[in-house]
């Protein structure tokens, strides 16, 4: 017999209780009790792990990003750094890359870009450690948000969305002669159709949009 039953068949004096029904109930009732905590502990470690989220708010759109903590914890911190500053309200989307205006690229990529460039003087700010696609694994895909960079080591505030698959953004990729790639760090929930939206819209040779969006917010869920 279960040895937790067979304790309940025993009353205060050593003599065995002949309610089964009793003791039934009482089973049923510990092990409900067993289940609901082993469920609610369960759902506690998943709200600590997930991944946190924010919302771009611009007067083209929304955008909703997830960003990944567990596999770029600098590049993460860093953003929600500004994020959480509140800097990147006024901020802007002010660059767009397509395939056809950029003629002296060999390697082409489509990409949106925005932060902080229009508004301060960005050369000025520390640039955080350079977190390589091949350590984090995080691939530069169709809505994967990435840093943008000079030097490995420069990237601050300024970011881009991908527009399809963009593996020369990647560690070993072609796109920037030291083949060190771009440090992404999140991707697109919903918004894809904002980010192709804003690619659409006309820029100077530079790349620069005539008009800008405007980032009225970006804010975590």
């Amino acid at each position: 017999m279960n040895i937790f039953l067979e304790s309940l068949m025993r009353n205060r004096s050593g003599k065995k209780f002949n309610n089964y029904a009793y003791l039934n109930k009482t089973y049923y009732f510990a092990m409900t009790k067993k289940v609901l905590f082993t469920f609610l502990t369960i759902l506690l470690i998943a709200c600590q792990t997930q991944n946190p989220q924010v919302r771009i708010n611009t007067n083209q759109g929304d955008m909703q990003i997830e960003l990944y903590p567990q596999k770029a914890p600098i590049t993460v911190k860093n953003f929600l750094s500004y994020v959480d500053a509140g800097k990147y309200s006024g901020a802007e989307f002010y660059r767009v890359v397509t395939l056809k205006n950029q003629p002296d690229k060999n390697i082409k990529i489509e990409v949106i870009q925005g932060g902080l460039e229009f508004r301060m003087n960005i050369d000025t700010i520390p640039g955080i450690e350079h977190e390589t696609t091949d350590k984090t694994g995080i691939r530069h895909k169709d809505g994967t948000i990435s840093m943008a960079r000079n030097t490995p080591g420069s990237a601050s505030s300024e970011f881009f969305i991908c527009i399809g698959s963009q593996p020369e953004l990647d560690y070993g990729g072609k796109r920037n002669p030291d083949g060190q790639g771009f440090a992404a760090f999140g991707k697109v929930l919903t918004g894809m159709e904002v980010v192709r939206r804003i690619q659409k819209m006309s820029a100077d040779s530079n790349q620069i949009l005539f008009e800008k969006v405007k980032i009225l917010s970006v804010e975590r869920e």
